[in-house]
């Protein structure tokens, strides 16, 4: 079972998990009664992903990390939350007997998703410099206890594209996708009903600006959200997030200038601000009001490494508004100040 290590959260926020195949346009955010500032967990989730599990409580999961506190790599650490205004740590999706052998490398942006009554974690597995990046899929019947791997999905060599890391899995009304990429083309592929093995050819979606797709479904659009610049530099990062859409899950996905993002940088919506340096690599959730929030790691610029040396990314949440069809962030930037929180 995973190790319990509570680590109380100060403020936090409340919200529901977004629904990839939703095709409606969230409500516009209203103020409630209680706040919440950035970040909403310390000191780090990178890359995170997130659900609400059957047993009623949200997890976050994220990417493998030593937090320099002397308890060694987090095997994909994992958050969880009753009512998401008070975060704890829980444990790790793997144990260290557990973590995936079939390949060396840590386990970088875990996608965690509901499918076929069982969760379903898909994860890159890589080192810096790897010449063949891979990705994976493990499982369990419950988000709290360590998933069971399942070996490999493809490798980069394999699939024929570079750097395959960064996977999103999206169910499109019984028809099961993966999309990954980082810097070398984001593709897309058809997987089999079981999600275990691919069952066709990679189509490409987007060009090589790119790396952590998401995507979501809004009044008959697929809206594909990426992350672009440096991730991991401390104060120095220049990572963003931009999006595009399309008519059909498999492209061509067109900025809001109606360019084709195979070769033009997407609509931009959220970069660094004077506190926050590196926003991106992001879920979206939803509340009960219907509001759309985006969820990423960004970099406080006072206190942007752990004493690791890694890059500290601390989890942030903020709202998205809806206008003309497009998603857009409050000033394109983290909200810093307190602001009302997500609705109960």
């Amino acid at each position: 079972m995973p190790k319990f290590s509570l680590i109380p959260l100060l403020i936090g926020i409340l919200a529901l998990p977004g629904c990839s195949s939703a095709d409606k346009l969230s409500k516009p955010h209203e103020a409630g009664t209680s706040e919440y500032q950035n970040p909403v967990f310390e000191p780090v989730i990178a890359d995170p992903s997130i659900i609400k599990g059957k047993d009623g409580y949200y997890y976050v999961y994220g990417t493998e990390e030593n937090w320099g506190d002397g308890n060694g790599p987090r095997y994909v650490p994992v958050i969880r939350s009753k009512n998401l205004t008070e975060w704890d740590y829980f444990g790790e999706a793997f144990e260290a007997v557990d973590k995936p052998n079939w390949k060396e490398g840590g386990i970088w942006a875990p996608d965690i998703n509901y499918y076929n009554n069982a969760y379903y974690l898909y994860y890159s597995i890589s080192t810096w410099g790897d010449q063949d990046p891979s990705i994976g899929v493990a499982t369990s019947s419950e988000p709290d206890v360590p998933f069971k791997d399942m070996g490999p999905l493809f490798r980069s060599k394999s699939i024929g594209v570079e750097n395959s890391i960064d996977p999103e899995f999206y169910n499109d009304n019984g028809t099961p996708y993966l999309f990954w990429g980082s810097f070398h083309g984001i593709f897309g592929i058809e997987l089999t009903k079981d999600g275990f093995k691919t069952a066709g050819k990679p189509f490409q979606v987007a060009g090589n600006a790119f790396e952590a797709p998401y995507v979501v479904k809004r009044t008959g659009y697929y809206y594909m959200f990426l992350s672009s610049g440096s991730c991991c530099d401390g104060e120095n990062s220049t990572y963003h997030v931009a999006v595009a859409r399309s008519e059909k899950i498999t492209g061509p996905y067109l900025d809001r200038n109606g360019n084709d993002i195979i070769s033009s940088n997407g609509t931009v919506i959220l970069t660094g601000s004077k506190k926050f340096a590196g926003p991106g690599h992001n879920a979206i959730i939803t509340d009960k009001n219907g509001t759309d929030w985006i969820v990423y790691h960004a970099i406080e610029r006072n206190k942007p490494k752990l004493n690791s040396g890694a890059t500290r990314r601390p989890l942030m949440i903020d709202p998205i508004e809806w206008k003309d069809g497009w998603p857009i962030i409050k000033d394109l930037q983290p909200g810093e100040a307190a602001q009302a929180a997500p609705e109960l």
